[in-house]
């Protein structure tokens, strides 16, 4: 009798609380918000499906938040219920249009360390501008539409009251659909929430706004950290990195001792325009040549994550991964570190940062002080105009060459890492800069992405020949690197038809190598081909200058190693080897792309999880600061 009252339509069972919400704004709402972030994972996410179950789980992932936020309307006075439904879905349509403009760019999904970048809003202008459509605005249409409901209010379109019972039994139903889907998720992946870094998974089984929900008790944890450290962990940590060290090379080790080191970040330069023509025209004609002289490694990957350049410029002095959520250089700024500036102070070097764009721009101001820079040549440095700037400020040509007189004045040996602007997303650039003519594609940010990977080859030109005039050529090691990809996932399509290939999920991988190249004054240049990425520079560069790193704590290795194990970890998981490359969950034959058994790459799988939890916990906790050097 109980059970069947509750189900009666006059009781407070699931037939009074469905008519009651029927006709309300409340379903309205509810079902509004879960068809748009449906649709937006169809069209603007461009989420991957293997299977119907997958796609199932997609489809209901929204509607279980949806209904524990938007129930939080039961438990309201009736004269605010009204006000709180137009509010939450003004909120949550607006985390989900932020997450879809920061998708089309980073092809990755919004964190909470990520929102507090605030400082750098201010350079984003015409970057934001490029990613929003229109179309986008059609997002927001039915909260337009819900207000015209209200001010008109149909006959059938009314306001319900709800008893504690009626409360008690949505709670539980929307209790029961969320923990159905989480049930869902953790059958199809299991593990989902202690073993996976790929926020695209997560957003892909317990949907968007779970998934910010998580990113949020990650935010909680991770603060909580640095608190509780006691440096024990580094004891650990320490001897894992010793048991991985390996043998220099005698032939090279010293071989730059007492020279200058120039460090170049080539902004979003990737290795696929090395060697290659567009229109009949090669791409980098100056770097196609340079690299000649040079060694030159073309199976090198940019390893960053959120932060992008910052993450690679803390790559590539601290041979430390960056987070999975957020920028180094803004969450853990004041962390203590070993960087390589901060070394080679030690050694006598004189070491400056020398980038063109305002001090704060990725909290370079703070961060390059824990690094141990002894000068920062921002903006300020630099004669910046309207005549000189393209995109994001003072273009490339300019920024070397009022960088000569800098560099002059400088004590040798100087260390000085040089950060470009001109290659940057949207890649704008003025006509009469234009000496590459645009790409013929469907994606407007590839098409002009070549023609300012030019003009950046062609500054780098002029700017080695100002070294060379200025007689800083022969005492210097150059060193120019890829900070992280310039063409997201998102331009497959015109990619597929520029490479003339299908970009599968290894492919995809492929192509987050980027140009590292070593020009040593007097050395003949070789081609590499060693798996290697950006936290092998540090040990390089180092053994290159005669300077012993086996006291740092350090997760690269030196390139020149003749016992460098091939084997890299991208910071979503991912990793490389010699034969094999792992991705999605999938382990690929590098020599023929396809696909084949897990228990290839299982043996790397422990090694690469083992190496970024190490590299989090030494962040996180701020371990470094226990550390004492032999």
């Amino acid at each position: 009798m109980q059970i069947q009252r509750f189900f009666d339509e006059e009781g407070p069972g699931l037939k009074r609380v469905f008519k009651k919400q029927g006709y309300s704004l409340f379903w309205v709402v509810l079902i509004s918000l879960w068809l748009k972030t449906y649709i937006a994972y169809k069209t603007s996410f461009e989420i991957d499906i293997d299977n119907w179950i997958q796609e199932f789980i997609l489809f209901i992932n929204p509607v279980s938040f949806l209904l524990l936020t938007l129930g939080v309307n039961l438990f309201l006075k009736e004269n605010r219920r009204t006000a709180y439904l137009l509010i939450m879905s003004f909120f949550i349509t607006f985390v989900l249009f932020a997450n879809l403009v920061f998708f089309r760019f980073f092809n990755d999904f919004l964190t909470i360390p990520v929102l507090f970048q605030t400082s750098n809003m201010n350079d984003l202008g015409s970057s934001v501008h490029e990613l929003i459509n229109p179309s986008d605005l059609l997002y927001f249409a039915d909260i337009l539409c819900l207000m015209l409901l209200l001010k008109y209010k149909p006959k059938t379109f009314h306001e319900s009251r709800y008893n504690p019972q009626d409360r008690k039994f949505y709670l539980l139903m929307a209790l029961g659909v969320t923990f159905f889907n989480l049930a869902l998720a953790e059958a199809a992946r299991p593990e989902l929430l202690t073993r996976t870094f790929d926020r695209e998974i997560l957003v892909k089984n317990i949907g968007t706004y779970h998934y910010h929900l998580y990113d949020a008790i990650l935010q909680t944890k991770s603060s909580a950290q640095r608190a509780l450290a006691d440096g024990s962990e580094l004891s650990e940590i320490e001897n894992y990195v010793r048991a991985n060290q390996k043998e220099v090379n005698d032939e090279l080790y010293g071989l730059a001792k007492g020279k200058n080191v120039i460090l170049i970040s080539l902004e979003s330069t990737q290795s696929f325009v090395i060697n290659k023509t567009v229109n009949g025209e090669e791409i980098t004609p100056f770097l196609n040549q340079f690299i000649k002289d040079s060694y030159y490694f073309n199976n090198f990957y940019h390893q960053t994550g959120q932060g992008k350049t910052s993450d690679s410029e803390f790559i590539i002095e601290n041979s430390l991964y960056p987070l999975g959520r957020g920028a180094v250089f803004f969450t853990h700024a004041q962390n203590e570190y070993k960087a390589t500036p901060e070394i080679l102070s030690e050694k006598g070097y004189y070491t400056a940062s020398l980038h063109a764009n305002n001090k704060s721009f990725w909290n370079r101001d703070i961060m390059y002080g824990s690094l141990g820079y002894q000068r920062f040549y921002d903006s300020d440095e630099y004669k910046v105009s309207e005549g000189n700037s393209i995109n994001w400020g003072l273009n490339d040509k300019s920024f070397f060459k009022q960088s000569i007189s800098h560099l002059k004045r400088m004590p040798e040996p100087f260390y000085a890492k040089f950060i470009t602007l001109t290659n940057h997303f949207p890649f704008t650039l003025n006509e009469e800069d234009r000496t590459l003519e645009p790409y013929d594609s469907n994606s407007k940010t590839l098409n002009q992405y070549f023609p300012t990977v030019r003009y950046t080859d062609e500054s780098l030109k002029q700017f080695i020949g100002d070294l060379k005039r200025n007689g800083l050529y022969e005492d210097s090691i150059i060193v120019l690197y890829g900070d992280h990809y310039g063409i997201s996932e998102n331009h497959n399509s015109a990619m597929s038809q520029f490479l003339g290939k299908e970009i599968t999920p290894f492919e995809s991988i492929q192509l987050q190598r980027v140009p590292l190249i070593i020009h040593v004054p007097g050395q003949k240049g070789k081609t590499i081909s060693t798996v290697s990425g950006q936290i092998d520079v540090r040990p390089t560069l180092l053994h290159l200058l005669g300077i012993e790193n086996d006291d740092y704590i350090e997760f690269g290795k030196d390139l020149f190693s003749e016992e460098k194990l091939e084997f890299t970890v991208l910071r979503d998981s991912s990793f490389i080897t010699k034969d094999y490359l792992y991705t999605m969950d999938t382990c690929y034959e590098k020599s023929t792309g396809a696909a084949t058994a897990k228990d290839s790459c299982e043996k790397y799988l422990e090694k690469a999880k083992q190496e970024l939890d190490y590299s989090d916990k030494i962040i996180y906790g701020d371990l470094l600061r226990f550390y004492e050097q032999p």
